[in-house]
Parts: structure tokens; C-alpha cells; sequence
């Protein structure tokens, strides 16, 4: 089965996502540096600062990797749960930092959350829903562990509009993707997941619907990297 029409079907998708980020975990770090030429951080910061205030807020962050958003969260004075569905990111997470100041970790998949109802004031990801099989299934665990007025916030590549945008900015990534794929891995199709997984992606308009359409309220998405990237906020009704 091709690339593409792995990523576009949730059954292939689902074991597919699994078995790449089990590979790629131990060079996670790297690569989101190498393709955001070192403004990962900043845009991770800046989704931190859309859920202010945290003193004191419970805070589950989904997809954590290994901890980036988590740790910031916690800086930030929050409680914090990280979950991941690759075991060793979550070994990589917890090496970040001393036990005191660590946040829980935890293995679990997004689309199906080992929380409570209601049992959280914010909600996080970066680079989560696009990886997800099932998007719509993913907002609806979000909204069901959000207590009544809670936030979401979502870091994540965008699908450009603009259809010579999608063109140029698909074949960077490809390009780039392969180059580095090679490089670390020695399988040129290791990142091109990545530019195959935004043509599959609805993009930030279109999710902002379905935010809306699972009882998100003040659904809105900035545009990061002039709409290349994007950070959803939405509150829980």
C-alpha cells in the first residue's frame, strides 16, 4: 500500500503512526528542530501563553512526545499529566528533568483517554491531531476529559488553502523529509509522512468546524509561520 493511502485510511493509519514514532523517537528532537530551523520552541511557548493562567490548573497534555509542551506547562505552575502512545518517548520525557520536577507520564492513545470525565481544566497537543486515525473521535475524547468551560490548545502543521502554497510547501518537506530520512534512518520515506499526513488533513479552517460541531465554543486558530503552522484554541461548553 502507498504512503498516501496508508495515512488516509484509519485502519492502516492507526499501526502505521505506532510503528514510525517507536522508530523515529530517539531523533524526535532533532527533527522538529531541523524542519522548523530551530522555531519549534518559540511556537510551543506561544501555545503555553494562549492557556494562561495555569497556577494551580490540571493540565493534560496529548501526544506529548517527550515532554517539551509537558515541561512548560509545569513551569508555567500547572499540574500536569503527559500521555503518548510510544513507551520510549515517554522514557526520553522523563529523562528531561530531576523527579521533583517532572510531570506524570503516561502511555495511552488520544483517541481513547484513560481519564475521567471532566476531569481536566486544559487540554494540549503539539502535533497530535493530524496524527490521529480518527480526528472527529480524537475532539470528542478532548471535549469529554474538558470540564465544563475548559480550554484546548493544538500546535500542528497546516494544509495551505492556497493550492501553489500546498505545492511548494508539500514538496519542501518532502524534499527535506527524504534528505533527513536517509540521513538518520537510512528509508527516505520515514519523514515524508510528514508532508503526506497534511495532504490528508483537512486543514485549520475545517478543524475549527469540527471543534465547533463536537460543542467547542470560541473556536478560533492562529496562523503561525504565515499559516504553514497553526495553534488552535477552543473552550468546552
Amino acid at each position: 500500500m502507498r504512503l498516501r493511502e496508508t495515512v488516509s485510511t484509519s485502519a492502516a493509519k492507526a499501526p502505521y503512526v505506532r510503528n514510525l514514532f517507536a522508530t523515529i523517537a530517539d531523533r524526535y528532537d532533532f527533527v522538529t528542530v531541523a524542519l522548523s530551523y530551530g522555531q519549534d520552541r518559540r511556537w510551543k511557548k506561544r501555545l503555553v501563553s494562549l492557556a494562561a493562567p495555569l497556577a494551580g490548573r490540571r493540565v493534560a497534555d496529548l501526544a506529548c512526545g517527550t515532554g517539551d509542551i509537558a515541561y512548560l506547562l509545569g513551569e508555567a505552575g500547572a499540574n500536569v499529566v503527559g500521555l503518548d502512545v510510544t513507551p520510549r518517548m515517554l522514557v526520553l520525557a522523563g529523562r528531561k528533568a530531576p523527579p521533583a520536577a517532572r510531570p506524570a507520564f503516561v502511555a495511552g492513545d488520544m483517541s481513547d483517554l484513560p481519564f475521567e470525565d471532566a476531569s481536566f481544566d486544559v487540554v494540549t497537543t503539539g502535533y497530535g491531531l493530524r496524527n490521529v486515525p480518527d480526528l472527529a473521535r480524537a475532539v470528542s475524547e478532548v471535549a469529554r476529559v474538558l470540564r465544563p468551560g475548559g480550554l484546548f490548545l493544538s500546535l500542528d502543521f497546516n494544509r495551505p488553502s492556497n493550492a501553489a502554497v500546498r505545492i511548494v510547501y508539500h514538496g519542501y518537506l518532502t524534499v527535506v523529509g527524504s534528505a533527513l530520512g536517509w540521513l538518520l534512518h537510512g528509508d527516505a520515506n520515514t519523514y515524508r509522512y510528514i508532508p503526506e499526513s497534511i495532504q490528508c488533513y483537512p486543514g485549520a479552517p475545517a478543524v475549527v468546524r469540527i471543534l465547533s460541531a463536537h460543542g467547542f465554543s470560541e473556536a478560533r486558530w492562529y496562523p503561525v509561520l504565515g499559516g504553514l503552522m497553526a495553534i488552535h484554541r477552543a473552550r468546552r461548553g
